[in-house]
């Protein structure tokens, strides 16, 4: 009998295009600083599926997202992803840079991930709920918020 002791496979996740080009240019110019994180949301970013702005999903998680998730370390936990810059984590606000961070962008509600921690441990967390970022935190100020009443999946 066979065991298999590959990694899992990741899932499938979609980032929007103005995402993907602002952590791209992120990822670049942190890549001295911080290579480890750089590279990780790079590999992200290149595995992602780049989709147009209006088609990602309002329960994907994106750049100023709110998602609730479980890790399997223990109980349910709430975060905003946000760029480093914006980062407290007293406040709930996870840098993208960070592994956990890096591990939530473009999952959706049902997925699951494994992620390495910085002491080098591999987790898993399941994502439960994401909530769509406010058009303050999306980091897509030229874009109106959609009128009232308007689906998000248009």
């Amino acid at each position: 009998m066979l065991h298999n002791t590959r990694t899992p496979r990741k899932p499938k996740i979609r980032i929007s295009q103005s995402d993907h080009a602002r952590l791209s240019a992120l990822a670049s110019t942190f890549a001295a600083r911080n290579p480890e994180a750089s590279d990780e949301l790079l590999a992200e970013l290149e595995r992602a599926r780049v989709v147009a702005d209006g088609w990602v999903s309002s329960g994907t998680v994106r750049m100023g997202s709110t998602v609730t998730f479980k890790p399997d370390s223990g109980d349910r936990k709430t975060v905003t992803l946000v760029y480093p810059g914006e980062a407290d984590i007293s406040a709930g606000k996870v840098s993208i840079l960070t592994p956990i961070g890096t591990a939530l962008i473009g999952l959706s509600a049902g997925q699951s991930i494994m992620w390495t921690a910085r002491d080098g441990r591999r987790h898993e967390l399941l994502v439960l709920g994401v909530s769509k970022p406010s058009a303050k935190n999306d980091g897509a100020e030229s874009l109106a918020p959609a009128p009232p009443g308007v689906a998000a999946s248009l």
